[in-house]
């Protein structure tokens, strides 16, 4: 995938946008972000939640590193229930 100027050519020094799934809905965004900024970005919650990159857990210590493109992200909450 390319960023394209308005003339249709790609723009030389443009970041290429990093496209994510989250929770099943698609996300892309124009400049590198690490997994915590994804989630303040879509305004989801960093306490209380556990994160799985695809389908692999993801600790919470590695939340500082960049988001992979493609990367399919699950946030998980517990729920209480008998």
């Amino acid at each position: 995938m390319t960023v394209s100027s308005a003339s249709g050519s790609p723009t030389a020094g443009s970041p290429v946008p990093i496209g994510v799934t989250v929770n099943g809905t698609d996300h892309e965004f124009a400049a590198p972000l690490t997994v915590r900024e994804l989630l303040e970005r879509l305004e989801l919650p960093c306490q209380g939640v556990a994160l799985a990159v695809d389908g692999a857990v993801f600790p919470k210590s590695r939340w500082d590193e960049p988001v992979g493109r493609g990367w399919e992200i699950d946030v998980l909450t517990a729920v209480q229930g008998g």
